[in-house]
């Protein structure tokens, strides 16, 4: 791995440029976690638990049989017993078995007073009212007992966990029916750019197909948020911070117009209402910007696809997860599998293909900001710092496969 000069990223005049572990700094410390709510079993999966849950009674409630038998007393074992009754799931025998006799008993059906075990109906012979069992048992044997699984008051779901269906049963299971949850994040969005045309449509001069709001749509349902599609805006900064203003959301995601230049719509709108256009040290995704408006926190990212892949993951993603109460995942140290460029003063973020001895690039055209149409190839993203301009075959890199 090839280092050059301090990394220190060049500046240009009027614009503030800064790293893009600062910058996903400045973007979380702009969040305000939602509070949590109660929710219903039904209405919980994909949630993130914000308290444990804990067992309202024993689980099992009660000393149960674990397959369909006999229930009796070991110390009258082997011999011939009345059988006095039955216990089903639901419907417990009332009385008490003495000795003597026996209880026909049913899987997951109570265990009556006066038993202490259950023998297994294919070890047992029934003629008229009488059971012949010719073998001897162990004292609890095939019972599951009171609270084996559980007691009153222990967890059995910890804060933090997103709810998949295992744990909504284990909850139910636990007498709980509704969990205190962080709500998904509604996060809207918008696209601007007057070229785009819709998928499916045909293209005009100078008009390409729009792919950004499809990919946002997506990301962000997989990261575990409520995606609200604010459409295409166009280039008009009026109508950019219109819409970011009326948007009824606990983040809003731009793309495009965040750049330098004079006219940029979402720089044009949202610049004088509270958002900071900053370079950020890093390929793809330079030009972006990140604020308060009207008290919602907004991230705008450049409307090259492959950058705003990109940016997702590592600005959008992280400031979802931070809503939902989700660690982030961790980058792990892998090696390169082959040799690959990398641009001066600027951390590389490079889509890559996993393979046996380490990462490459996904394409041959590398991290270029356009290629969204290699991008389906990639399986994650590789680190590379900002000091280094070539990783040879063999040098670590960070790497995460794609979370969203």
């Amino acid at each position: 791995m090839r280092e050059t000069g301090s990394g220190a990223p060049s500046r240009s005049r009027g614009a503030r440029v800064r790293s893009a572990d600062d910058h996903l700094a400045v973007v979380l410390g702009f969040l305000r976690p939602p509070m949590p709510v109660s929710a219903a079993l039904a209405d919980a999966v994909g949630l993130v638990s914000a308290e444990e849950v804990r067992a309202s009674g024993p689980i099992p409630p009660f000393d149960n049989s674990a397959m369909d038998g006999f229930a009796v007393r070991v110390s009258d074992l082997p011999g011939a017993l009345d059988v006095v009754g039955e216990s089903a799931a639901g419907h417990p025998f009332a009385g008490a078995v003495g000795p003597g006799q026996a209880a026909r008993i049913m899987t997951g059906a109570p265990v009556p007073s006066g038993a202490d075990t259950v023998v297994p109906q294919e070890r047992a012979t029934v003629k008229g009212g009488r059971v012949s069992i010719d073998v001897e048992a162990r004292r609890g044997a095939h019972i599951r007992r009171r609270g084996e699984d559980a007691n009153a008051g222990d967890i059995v779901v910890d804060a933090g966990v997103e709810l998949r269906p295992r744990h909504l049963a284990a909850a139910a299971a636990a007498g709980v029916a509704t969990v205190e949850a962080w709500p998904a994040p509604r996060v809207a969005f918008l696209v601007t750019g007057d070229e785009l045309v819709a998928p499916g449509s045909p293209l005009g001069p100078g008009q390409i197909h729009e792919s950004n709001a499809t990919y946002l749509a997506a990301a962000l349902e997989s990261l575990g948020a409520v995606p609200v599609d604010l459409g295409v805006v166009g280039d008009s900064g009026d109508n950019v911070r219109r819409a970011v203003e009326a948007a009824d959301a606990d983040l809003v995601v731009t793309t495009g117009g965040a750049s330098v230049g004079e006219h940029d719509p979402v720089k044009e709108g949202l610049a004088p209402v509270g958002v900071e256009f900053v370079k950020v040290a890093m390929q793809p995704g330079k030009p972006q910007g990140a604020g308060l408006v009207a008290g919602v926190p907004v991230i705008c990212l450049p409307g090259n696809p492959v950058a705003v892949a990109v940016c997702v993951e590592l600005f959008v993603g992280p400031a979802v997860r931070a809503l939902r109460g989700v660690p982030e995942p961790a980058w792990e140290r892998v090696r390169a599998a082959s040799e690959w460029s990398c641009p001066p003063g600027r951390e590389q973020v490079m889509p890559v293909v996993v393979e046996a001895d380490g990462v490459r690039p996904a394409t041959t055209g590398g991290s270029g900001s356009h290629l969204i149409a290699r991008l389906a190839a990639a399986e994650g993203l590789a680190r590379v710092p900002a000091q280094v301009d070539r990783v040879a075959p063999g040098d670590i890199v960070a790497f995460r496969r794609f979370t969203a």
